[in-house]
């Protein structure tokens, strides 16, 4: 059960293996903002047709996710996660072969959705519970900031491929990402550290592989979990508030923030090196806010983080412009810090209330209000109005119940933006 002193622990290799799996499977994220104007242009889809398939997605994204664990236990970690590699692969690619509405709604909707929800937090949770004992909330904050980030970090590469080369090059570079990174899951994951007789790295001699909880790996157990936290006020105003989160990070400005930043004359590559960016910051914002939610009440951290990412918003539209200005980049290190550091609190506040928040969000409204008012400022204007009014619903979330105990064998919640 030991390792050569000179050999890193295997749980290392497990980790940087995850983080090319999870930097791998993020293209897709970023495939929708980069491809929607040309799509609308050669086949004369409307910017809402196109969101009714990114909104499809983020809803099949958050369904999956919460039975990925169940999956994992049954058929192994890396036989799940390879397989979701492959469908987010066919998911890119298929547009492709089949160009019509409906066709785009199976491909990226149920194809890449059902792919990414397995390859979401239930994923990282997952395995660092199991291989990690010691820097296991480091782990968790690295892997979760780089997939995230990773999503962004892609833009410029896809938008520079899909100005040269078209739409279609930039779909074939993410299918390739996703296959590239299957082999990285297939051999080098594995479900447990006994499978290969070692201990979780800094577990004590006698210590014994840590599971999520009695029937919680099962289908039947997440719905279990699922009833009994719907019974709780916190469930739906958590659930509530990290739906908003998904809807102004990927289902806004992840997708949009390129097709309105060109609809002001801005270049798709100059926008999508601005996203890059904000991913760049995305990582540091995020392992900042960990550190603070083991300081500060999260409510306080939530409604200081919604009522910040509000005011963003709505100074944002006068923002645009054909290139890049000094407000701009302050936009964009701001969002950026801002943009998944609403997890680690809402992980904290779900853990102390034994309940599980879905992500699902509903990407297709802002295409649809582009379509109807003939650009997004009032998308902006009214994600910020949203984001303020979360302030108040955050701040309402009950203290943590009285005699709650984080150990009490209560299914951990994952979570998924």
């Amino acid at each position: 059960m030991t390792t050569m002193r000179n050999r890193p622990h295997r749980a290392w290799i497990v980790a940087g293996a995850s983080l090319i799996v999870l930097i791998g499977s993020s293209g897709f994220r970023a495939l929708p903002s980069v491809t929607m104007t040309a799509m609308h242009h050669e086949f004369g889809w409307s910017h809402g047709a196109i969101s009714v398939a990114v909104g499809v997605n983020l809803v099949v994204f958050g369904l999956t996710a919460p039975f990925a664990a169940a999956l994992m236990e049954r058929l192994s970690i890396r036989t799940v996660v390879t397989g979701a590699l492959i469908l987010m692969a066919l998911g890119s690619a298929g547009p492709m072969i089949s160009p019509t509405p409906m066709a785009l709604i199976f491909y990226w909707g149920l194809l890449a959705g059902v792919g990414g929800g397995a390859i979401a937090l239930a994923y990282v949770a997952t395995l660092t519970n199991r291989w990690f004992v010691k820097h296991r909330g480091l782990v968790t904050g690295v892997l979760t900031a780089g997939g995230t980030a990773g999503q962004l970090v892609f833009l410029p590469l896809l938008a520079w491929s899909a100005d040269r080369f078209g739409w279609r090059a930039a779909s074939w570079l993410v299918a390739g990402a996703a296959l590239a990174a299957a082999p990285f899951a297939y051999w080098l994951v594995r479900d447990r550290p006994a499978d290969l007789g070692l201990r979780a790295y800094g577990a004590a001699p006698a210590s014994v592989d840590e599971d999520a909880g009695p029937g919680a790996v099962t289908p039947t157990g997440a719905l279990r979990a699922l009833r009994l936290a719907a019974r709780t006020r916190a469930f739906w105003w958590l659930a509530v508030s990290f739906a908003i989160c998904g809807v102004t990070t990927a289902g806004l400005v992840q997708t949009h923030f390129i097709p309105a930043a060109m609809d002001h004359g801005m270049t798709q590559t100059t926008a999508a090196g601005l996203l890059a960016l904000a991913g760049v910051m995305d990582i540091i914002g995020t392992t900042v806010s960990g550190w603070l939610t083991d300081r500060v009440d999260s409510r306080v951290l939530l409604a200081v983080y919604y009522g910040l990412r509000g005011v963003s918003l709505v100074l944002l539209p006068p923002v645009f412009a054909a290139g890049t200005t000094p407000s701009m980049l302050a936009f964009i290190v701001f969002y950026g810090l801002d943009w998944i550091a609403t997890v680690p609190p809402t992980i904290r506040l779900c853990q102390q209330h034994f309940g599980a928040a879905a992500g699902i969000a509903f990407g297709w409204a802002g295409g649809y209000l582009r379509d109807l008012f003939g650009s997004y400022t009032g998308v902006w204007y009214g994600s910020g109005v949203v984001c303020l009014l979360t302030v108040l619903l955050v701040l309402t979330v009950p203290r943590r119940p009285a005699g709650a105990d984080a150990a009490s064998g209560t299914p951990e919640p994952v979570l998924s933006a």
